[in-house]
């Protein structure tokens, strides 16, 4: 059988096993109103829960990664302004809303006024709705990933507008949105984040997984594989020589990389007792620093 490959984290959207703990968690922040922090490693499945939490809510779905670059603003709307010199220069230009570009709250807050840009008609043409999940759903999730890589000033600049779920353009209305969207904010904790920000959210750890979660996840994701499958990989992954994970242990490889030595093992044929297995796990798993390194 030819095996259909995965399409790196992408296949996350369609597969994801909650525990109790990040049920509640998604529950009180839909119950509160309040933004999910998510917090852990890389690796744990924080940035795949928003999107499977739309598709289950069955909710319209919008991202955005952050980057160092990133300002609160953008979240909520820019100005295209490379379009509008380009059309000034030809003498084409618009009125200055026509280059509004609706950041993803926009979008997730009032998604008519966001293909309007904020103008009463869409002169310029209405904009394509970006949203990745139910089209026409009255309420949305937004996933913000990666927040801590931005300037500490954007979580503070978010108060206001992921508080009260509105804010207002200094040359247009406000926008509000009828319902409060979901909004899922995850770090890696490269940066501390803004006490006043943790203090408005709900917050979720995903902590290093069990031996048996890992393999929960893994018949999720690759139903026809036999168990053993799972049991050898992981016992490898877990320790040298012939040892694993001491039972009720957390090990120390993540849930993405567990996942990708998997796929390695069902789409190379490539299984542990292999004398190619090492260089299989070397692959998914070892990330060194830089090439240059002993």
């Amino acid at each position: 059988m030819e095996h259909r490959a995965r399409i790196g984290d992408r296949t996350t959207d369609q597969v994801y096993v909650y525990d109790e703990e990040i049920v509640l968690a998604v529950n009180i922040a839909l119950a509160t109103g309040r933004p999910l922090l998510v917090r852990g490693h890389p690796g744990t499945g924080k940035s795949s829960l928003a999107p499977n939490v739309a598709r289950h809510l069955r909710r319209r779905f919008y991202r955005t990664t952050i980057s160092s670059r990133t300002r609160a603003r953008d979240l909520l709307w820019t100005v295209d302004e490379v379009a509008r010199l380009s059309d000034a220069s030809t003498g084409q230009a618009g009125p200055r809303p026509h280059y509004v570009v609706p950041g993803v709250l926009w979008w997730a807050f009032e998604p008519e006024s966001a293909r309007r840009r904020g103008v009463g008609s869409a002169a310029s043409g209405p904009l394509p709705d970006p949203n990745e999940g139910v089209l026409k759903a009255d309420q949305a999730v937004v996933l913000l990933d990666e927040i801590d890589k931005a300037d500490p000033d954007v979580p503070n600049d978010l108060l206001e507008p992921l508080g009260s779920y509105c804010f207002r353009r200094e040359d247009g209305p406000v926008v509000a949105a009828s319902a409060a969207p979901l909004v899922v904010v995850t770090t890696n904790e490269e940066r501390d984040l803004p006490k006043a920000f943790l203090r408005r959210c709900v917050v979720l750890v995903l902590r290093p997984p069990l031996p048996a979660r890992l393999r929960e996840i893994a018949h999720a994701h690759f139903p026809a594989e036999s168990a053993g499958l799972f049991a050898d990989i992981l016992q490898f992954m877990g320790g040298s020589g012939d040892g694993g994970p001491a039972p009720g242990a957390a090990v120390t490889i993540s849930t993405a990389e567990y996942l990708d030595t998997i796929s390695a093992a069902v789409g190379t044929g490539i299984r542990p007792g292999d004398p190619l297995w090492a260089a299989v796990v070397e692959a998914t798993t070892h990330k060194p620093p830089g090439l240059d390194q002993p």
